[in-house]
């Protein structure tokens, strides 16, 4: 089970509600072991994904037929080749021995808040370059994103 703790003046207290579950069935004196990650800031992480969830929704693909068939639109291969486009990948090595690019992973513990925000700013950047007229902004992009997360 995954654990969320916040620091308190007291010391480390429950984070969400699952937790809360979990510290209270501890007994008083029980020892438990964790390997402990800083989270980012959850607010910026939820911004990220509806900057994607945005663009995803204005993103318009060409019609293509593949010898696999019809590909179909799809946010998960989206949100990859977003990272990929923007620099955040890593080169792996298939069965075939064919080299692909693979988006590098933006949990948590994989990712830092400084990288994650460099992601986030080349994203605009890649969105105002491939998805929207000139008549977009970076500010305009901005607005609609938190406009969006005051929705949900």
């Amino acid at each position: 089970m995954k654990i969320r703790l916040i620091k308190a003046l007291g010391g480390l207290l429950p984070f969400d509600p699952d937790t809360e579950v979990w510290y209270q069935k501890m007994k008083v004196g029980a020892v438990s072991e964790h390997e402990s990650t800083v989270m980012r800031n959850p607010g910026f992480f939820r911004k990220y994904f509806a900057l994607l969830n945005i663009g995803f929704d204005n993103w318009s693909p060409g019609e293509i037929n593949s010898k696999y068939g019809v590909p179909t639109k799809n946010f998960n291969r989206f949100r990859k080749d977003v990272a990929i486009q923007c620099g955040f990948y890593e080169i792996v090595i298939r069965l075939d021995n064919t080299a692909k690019p693979e988006a590098k992973s933006i949990s948590w513990a994989k990712m830092e808040e400084p990288e994650f925000q460099d992601l986030y700013s080349k994203t605009i950047d890649l969105f105002l370059r491939k998805i929207y007229d000139k008549n977009m902004t970076a500010e305009k992009l901005d607005i609609i994103v938190n406009k969006y997360l005051s929705f949900s």
